[in-house]
């Protein structure tokens, strides 16, 4: 009896390979495990991918936070400006006060320099003539001694 099976079970291969039918399965059987493959090939790939994406993101919110940190820094910098600026202002008004009194002074000393000069050179001018006018004596005196 198992003989009759087994040349049952080959006839019956016989007539489906001659058919074609097991061609056909067989194709569609390679077909599927093809199909299968490169399902698994993009999976695997995107599981490559993932650790990429990961940095990306984590690239990207660190970028994110740095530029939201500039900002606060920058709006914290315009609000300390703008708390100090009736400060700078009258500083500088005290400046530009210290400055003109010292404008002041410099002028007040270069006058007093000038009329001291002025003076000096007077009282120089004074004494030039009065040696002359002793230097000529002291010439007569010479002249009449010898």
């Amino acid at each position: 009896m198992e003989k009759l099976l087994d040349f049952g079970r080959k006839a019956m291969f016989y007539v489906r390979v001659l058919s074609g039918y097991e061609e056909r399965r067989i194709r569609s059987y390679r077909l599927q495990l093809h199909k299968r493959i490169r399902e698994a090939e993009k999976r695997k790939a995107a599981l490559r991918k993932i650790p990429e994406q990961v940095i990306l993101s984590e690239v990207r919110r660190m970028v994110e936070e740095m530029q939201n940190l500039n900002k606060k820094l920058e709006e914290t910098e315009a609000a300390i400006e703008d708390y100090f600026k009736p400060i700078d202002k009258e500083a500088e008004i005290m400046m530009d006060m210290q400055l003109k009194g010292e404008e002041k002074k410099m002028k007040e000393m270069v006058k007093v320099m000038q009329e001291q000069a002025l003076l000096e050179k007077a009282e120089q001018e004074q004494m030039t003539p009065a040696s002359g006018e002793e230097a000529n004596l002291h010439n007569k005196d010479k002249a009449s001694n010898s």
